[in-house]
């Protein structure tokens, strides 16, 4: 069983859609996936309702939990969990991050945000990991090259020590409608732009599972 812990210190970047997408994915593999919304706000439960018992599972539990949830689902046989964390908090990212063998860090490309990230990636150095920075709510691609806000994006993270995703996620309305209907856009339109670079991160995600989320100590 591998853990994915999605956190930012920042709000408003995508964490919960990006654990939304993620889940499903992770689900295909032929084994169950469990998603775990630490989150206060519970924007993954009201999204889980409207999906209604499809997979994945979803639990609403408080980060202090986790220890605990992680070896109830390993038990139970599931193969994926994706934990959903809130902003702000970093107890709860903390714990999430020290129950996961691969933490995922999305950020906006805008200089804001990106000067929100050196915290989130300072929390993962604590506990020894080695997260993987996202790029998400980019402009969509007009041409073979990335806009220059995520190509500097890009620089700057790298520039802190950040390993980051080749594949960015543009900010496209089929995101939106999918989320409504409670499915994700690899479901709701699997041949958009969308899906593509949902699926295309998903493959890097594991990559990266299969190379080990853990900082060489």
């Amino acid at each position: 069983m591998q853990v994915i812990a999605v956190t930012a210190r920042k709000g408003g970047v995508g964490k919960t859609t990006l654990s939304m997408h993620l889940s499903v994915l992770a689900a295909a593999g032929g084994r169950p996936a469990l998603l775990i919304d630490t989150d206060p706000q519970r924007s993954l439960a009201w999204w889980h309702q409207l999906r209604g018992p499809d997979e994945p599972k979803l639990i609403e539990a408080d980060a202090r939990e986790l220890p605990d949830l992680v070896a109830a689902a390993r038990r139970e046989g599931f193969g994926r969990i994706i934990i959903d964390t809130p902003p702000h908090a970093e107890d709860s990212i903390l714990a999430a991050m020290r129950a996961a063998d691969l933490v995922l860090v999305p950020t906006r490309p805008g200089p804001l945000d990106l000067a929100a990230v050196a915290s989130t990636l300072d929390l993962a150095q604590r506990v020894g990991k080695a997260p993987l920075a996202v790029i998400n709510h980019a402009p969509a691609r007009t041409g073979s090259a990335e806009p220059a806000i995520v190509a500097e994006a890009r620089a700057a993270l790298v520039a802190m020590g950040a390993t980051v995703a080749a594949t960015a996620l543009a900010n496209r309305v089929a995101m939106s409608h999918a989320i409504l209907t409670g499915s994700t856009v690899n479901e709701h339109e699997p041949d958009g732009k969308a899906a593509s670079e949902v699926a295309a991160l998903w493959q890097e995600v594991e990559a990266a599972l299969a190379a080990g989320g853990k900082k060489a100590r």
